[in-house]
Formats: structure tokens, C-alpha cells, sequence
């Protein structure tokens, strides 16, 4: 009876393992949608995992991480003949219909404007506007995605950068629907919900070159917009993370143990900063001042 019963649970629990993440979408009482565990989860528990919607690497490490999956460059890799380095035929085969168009384009004056001004995210616009060109991703696809509050100022920049995209496209003969609105409606949503993606080091040369990036503050690989944990809400005190392991694959993970019904809340910010400046980051980047437990105690 007790073998019989060990059994019974072995295969549930590898049951459990095959079956639907833990977790669920619903509306919260006070900050719109958030995601719930649907059962008991343990520390240390992989909740799920979630692949980018859209990605685009670091501007200054273009050459230096898979320009599909931002995997960081080993000793040697495959470059594609715009020069952007593919860390598999994987990976390849996967850009093959946003780089197709992407390589015939003399993307120059673009990347001035962005690179002189240290912008990041014209960049993922740029990318989903090819992916959207190509026929691998649907203009809309970001529509579901919570949009930032913009200033006036923000707009009329946002419409600089719309123009030289659809001119720098057109003088390539690429004559799209595309319009600034289209523009605009993504930036606004990218600008919000883009994670940045640092690498966890996976080896010892991957641990020299994250240190040496960190020093040459350039510690992030690129930037990602994903699906799913976008719907997560912030908490200064956070049950859940995310993390990345060698590329821009998303891996969410519980900090601690959780209960059935209790919303996972990730930290959108360095925790480590303290209650003011947490609250201006929240307020100038994200637009919310922050009422979790840690920073109505001032901690």
C-alpha cells in the first residue's frame, strides 16, 4: 500500500510538472490585470517561461550577442551577410523574415538619430516594423499590452522618429501602411513594458565578460517586450522574479513560497535603492507611486 501510494504520487507530481504553468491572468482590485497562482507554489519553483515578442540587442553590442536571442558571442559564430552575428541556424531561420528586410536597408541616418541621442527603444519599433513588413508578426501584436502615459514632448520626438523610419524605408521601396499612429501606439507600449536583459553568467568566461561589461556599464545585452510577464505588477518586497539564463528566454521564478490565490508580484526596479528613490523611478518611468507594504513602512 505505501509503495502503491508513493507511486500514485510520483505521477502526480510529474503530471503536475507536464501540465499548464501555475499561475493565472485576472483583474486586481487596484492596479488593472496581474497574475495569480492557481495552486501552492514553493520557493526556488519555476513558474514558467515566456519567449519575446519582440527583442533588439544593445546598440553598441550588435555585433558581439546572437542578433535573434541575444545570446552572448563565443569564440566563434555565424555572421549573416549584414554582419550580425547568429549563434545558431536555429536562431538564423527564426530572424529570417525581419532580417531579410532588415539587411537591405541603409539604416544609417536612423541609427545616428537614436545612437546621438541614447535611445533605445526606435530600435524594437524598427525591428517589429520589419517583422510586420516580412509577414511574421501582426501590427497589432502589442495592442493587449498596457501603453505609458506620454508628454507632449515625448510625442513630438516619438514623430521624428516615425518619420526617418518610414523615409529610411521607402527610399529602400518598402512602401507600407505603417503611420505614426501605428508608431506611436507601439513605442508608447514598448517604452512601459521592455524588460532589460542581463545574462546570468553560465561559465567563467561568461563571468569575465559580464564583469567587463558591468565595469564599461554596459552590462545589458539588448531589450525585451514578452506577453505574459507583462500582466506581472510591481511590489518593492517582490515573491517572484525574473531571470535570464544565457539568452533573452524569460525564466519566472518564486523568491519564496506562495499560497493558492496570491497575486506574483515581481520588482521592476533595484530593490536595493531606497524608499524615495524608488518612488521617483516608479513615478517618472512607470507612472504609479508604489503603495506596497515596504514603502508605506519608509523602508
Amino acid at each position: 500500500m505505501f509503495l502503491r501510494r508513493r507511486l500514485l504520487s510520483t505521477a502526480a507530481a510529474a503530471a503536475s510538472a507536464r501540465g499548464p504553468p501555475p499561475i493565472r491572468v485576472s483583474l486586481t482590485e487596484s492596479a488593472g490585470r496581474g497574475v495569480f497562482a492557481t495552486r501552492p507554489v514553493s520557493s526556488g519553483e519555476l513558474l514558467h517561461s515566456a519567449q519575446p515578442l519582440v527583442s533588439h540587442p544593445s546598440h553598441s553590442l550588435l555585433h558581439e550577442v546572437c542578433y535573434n536571442c541575444l545570446r552572448r558571442k563565443p569564440g566563434e559564430g555565424r555572421a549573416s551577410s549584414g554582419g550580425y552575428y547568429f549563434c545558431s541556424d536555429t536562431c538564423s531561420d527564426h530572424a529570417k523574415g525581419f532580417h531579410d528586410i532588415d539587411k537591405d536597408v541603409d539604416w544609417s541616418l536612423f541609427d545616428y538619430h537614436c545612437s546621438s541621442r541614447g535611445l533605445k527603444y526606435p530600435y524594437m519599433a524598427k525591428r517589429l516594423a520589419c517583422m510586420v513588413i516580412s509577414g511574421s508578426a501582426n501590427a497589432d501584436c502589442l495592442n493587449i499590452l498596457q501603453p505609458a502615459r506620454l508628454h507632449q514632448g515625448t510625442l513630438i520626438e516619438m514623430k521624428e522618429e516615425f518619420e526617418l523610419l518610414e523615409s529610411t524605408l521607402r527610399k529602400a521601396g518598402f512602401q507600407e501602411e505603417a503611420t505614426a499612429y501605428w508608431y506611436i501606439n507601439v513605442l508608447a507600449r514598448i517604452r512601459i513594458n521592455a524588460f532589460r536583459i542581463e545574462l546570468v553568467a553560465s561559465s567563467y568566461e561568461d563571468l569575465l565578460s559580464s564583469a567587463a561589461a558591468s565595469v564599461s556599464c554596459d552590462s545589458s545585452v539588448g531589450n525585451a517586450v514578452y506577453m505574459l510577464p507583462s500582466f506581472y505588477n510591481h511590489d518593492c518586497d517582490p515573491n517572484a522574479h525574473i531571470v535570464w539564463l544565457d539568452s533573452a528566454d524569460a525564466k519566472l521564478k518564486a523568491l519564496r513560497d506562495i499560497e493558492e490565490g496570491e497575486e506574483l508580484r515581481i520588482c521592476y526596479i533595484d530593490t536595493s535603492l531606497d524608499a524615495d528613490a524608488r518612488q521617483k523611478i516608479l513615478a517618472d518611468g512607470f507612472g504609479f507611486k508604489c503603495h506596497c507594504l515596504r514603502c508605506l513602512s519608509g523602508d
